[in-house]
């Protein structure tokens, strides 16, 4: 199996493309860091990857909202080829900013028109900005390269980070389809109250994937949590070979190895 080539997108704003493409080679991949209008300019070039990242920061200023220009211009100009490169067993992973994007974008609801949207991603309830580190864990989720029942710490820092859906029956259809993927808990597993909830997100939720289980948000970062030495309390945790958020990155990486090209 070779190694598979991962793609990084940047535009205006985003400040996360180094450490998430130095996550992912670590993790095993070949990575290219690319300007999102390189691709816009040649959609073809996609085929060359079995991994697409969308990372975090400020695109476009969150002039409008958080992640919505951006997200209407992945739209615009490469919904249809995005889709086609997860039909054909791709993935395509939004982190904080790039979580915002990609449902801005509606790949998490490839079938909705953008005025029939069922998700957002909203103002904190704390109404300002969060920078911490809390805890996840993995649900029982399609999405393939996450471990359901696993907890680790991870750094989150945003301010539009509140999961919001229209309705109950919207919620009830996200867990029955398996697509609520990560969850805010206390270290212990219970369920968290603020901070170690940052955003007041309904169920918690931290991350959700689309039905394929093939695109994955979340907002928290495990990025910044490759080395034992990222952690603020490493010098008071059990000996680490490697920070958690590395296992992340090195199953996606695993899981589009093993894909069928």
């Amino acid at each position: 199996m070779s190694q598979p080539k991962a793609l990084v997108l940047r535009s205006a704003g985003t400040n996360c493309e180094d450490e998430t493409g130095r996550a992912l080679t670590l993790a095993g991949a070949r990575t290219d860091i690319l300007h999102f209008r390189r691709l816009v300019a040649d959609p073809g070039r996609l085929a060359d990857y079995r991994i697409v990242v969308v990372p975090g920061g400020f695109s476009f200023g969150d002039d409008i909202a958080a992640g919505r220009v951006w997200g209407a211009e992945l739209r615009a100009h490469l919904a249809r080829e995005m889709r086609a490169f997860v039909a054909g067993g791709g993935l395509v992973l939004g982190v904080c900013n790039g979580f915002q994007v990609l449902l801005e974008a509606g790949l998490f609801e490839p079938d909705r028109r953008p005025e029939e949207r069922s998700i957002a991603l909203y103002e904190n309830a704390s109404n300002h900005y969060e920078c911490r580190w809390i805890h996840l864990e993995t649900q029982d989720t399609v999405c393939p390269w996450l471990v359901p029942g696993e907890r680790f710490p991870v750094p989150v820092a945003h301010a539009e980070g509140r999961f919001v859906v229209r309705d109950d029956s919207t919620l009830k259809r996200l867990i029955e389809g398996r697509q609520v993927a990560l969850t805010y808990v206390n270290e212990d597993g219970s369920p968290p109250e603020y901070p170690a909830d940052p955003n007041g997100s309904v169920h918690h939720i931290a991350g959700i994937c689309d039905p394929t289980g093939r695109v994955l948000g979340l907002m928290p970062h495990p990025e910044r949590n490759i080395s034992p030495l990222n952690h603020p309390q490493w010098t008071r945790l059990p000996k680490r070979e490697e920070g958690e958020g590395l296992a992340f990155y090195r199953r996606m990486v695993e899981t589009a190895t093993a894909a069928p090209v």
